[in-house]
């Protein structure tokens, strides 16, 4: 297995990369905070962990490789949980409230459901085209007409 061939394991290696990122940045933003902490600001890491590195992992070890738009909608869906998790975060940190907070959960929820509905959309199509694969052990040799 190669990961310039399989999406799925380039995509838990990306989550993973995330999620390190976010909780270095926690980390660092949590030691700024005067000793103020946020929950929502120490387990923003927990987002792309276990919703981005943990399906792409076990789509990779199933050698399933889940169609473009279907990765695109669940890679926006975790970045819109992540950011909310880290902006909730912030303002908790910060002591004060936004009423456009409640934007990021919808907004994932919303592409979570695209995303299963593209992914379902996709098993349903009489469309895709399927390959039969027989194996030749003696290549033909053809003549070129001149």
């Amino acid at each position: 297995m190669y990961t310039s061939d399989n999406k799925a394991l380039k995509n838990c290696i990306g989550h993973i990369c995330a999620a390190a990122f976010l909780a270095f940045f926690g980390a660092v933003y949590e030691y700024f905070s005067h000793e103020v902490y946020s929950y929502y600001m120490i387990y923003a890491f927990a987002v792309p962990l276990f919703f981005g590195a943990l399906p792409y992992g076990i789509a990779a070890l199933k050698n399933v490789t889940p169609h473009r738009v279907t990765i695109n909608l669940w890679n926006a869906a975790v970045a819109a949980f992540a950011v909310g998790s880290l902006f909730k975060g912030v303002l908790d940190i910060y002591g004060t409230t936004n009423s456009l907070i409640i934007v990021y959960p919808v907004v994932g929820i919303i592409l979570v459901s695209a995303a299963a509905g593209a992914k379902i959309a996709r098993s349903f199509d009489r469309r895709k085209k399927t390959v039969k694969v027989t194996s030749c052990y003696y290549p033909i040799k053809r003549k070129l007409s001149e």
